[in-house]
């Protein structure tokens, strides 16, 4: 089953149109992470921080779809590997235990785009699971990056890069369960 997203019911009368929409929309998408993840909080403890970042990675995903929040998410990323300091905390490059996140932000993208294409936004508990399954895709490239990057322990990057965030990412998820039904309910679409 293959369902619109939000971004596809942006009207282009043309192919080209289309193509400059899906372009300001990719563009748009990873500048909207890079400035969600300034919106940075220091964990104690911890080489990560809490930021809006996810947050804006998981909407990119369900609003875009897979291809575009995957494009999306990787000019973010080759953006700040060439110097853009959008990262959290104003940083760039490779050089950070945190950016395996950043990897896992690019997959988590497409996944959440490829359930929302699915329908997997639609309603409060579908956006449960969407988010849900992005927010594991971004833990399981992030923490092991952690814990190599850092020489941490399995255990202590788990308590470093994924404990203090758990009732973050519960609120980001709580936000997206209002968020994108409301949206798909002012739109007068349901499914």
């Amino acid at each position: 089953m293959s369902t619109a997203v939000l971004a596809d019911l942006l009207p282009a009368a043309t192919a080209s149109r289309a193509r400059v929409r899906d372009a300001a929309l990719i563009v748009g998408g990873a500048a909207l992470t890079g400035v969600a993840a300034q919106l940075s909080v220091p964990v104690p403890g911890s080489p990560v921080p809490v930021t809006g970042q996810t947050f804006a990675v998981l909407l990119v995903g369900a609003s875009l779809g897979p291809a575009r929040a995957l494009t999306s998410m990787l000019l973010y990323l080759l953006a700040g590997m060439a110097g853009m300091p959008w990262f959290a905390e104003g940083q760039s490059g490779t050089a950070m235990p945190s950016f395996g996140f950043v990897i896992g932000m690019m997959l988590a993208a497409a996944a959440v785009g490829a359930l929302a294409r699915r329908g997997g936004d639609r309603t409060v508990l579908r956006t449960v699971g969407t988010m849900a399954v992005g927010t594991a895709i971004i833990y399981a490239v992030g923490v092991p990056y952690l814990a190599v990057a850092t020489g941490m322990s399995a255990a202590e990057a788990v308590d470093a890069g994924l404990v203090p965030f758990l009732i973050g990412d519960a609120l980001k998820a709580a936000l997206a369960m209002g968020a994108l039904p409301a949206a798909w309910h002012l739109v007068g679409r349901r499914g």
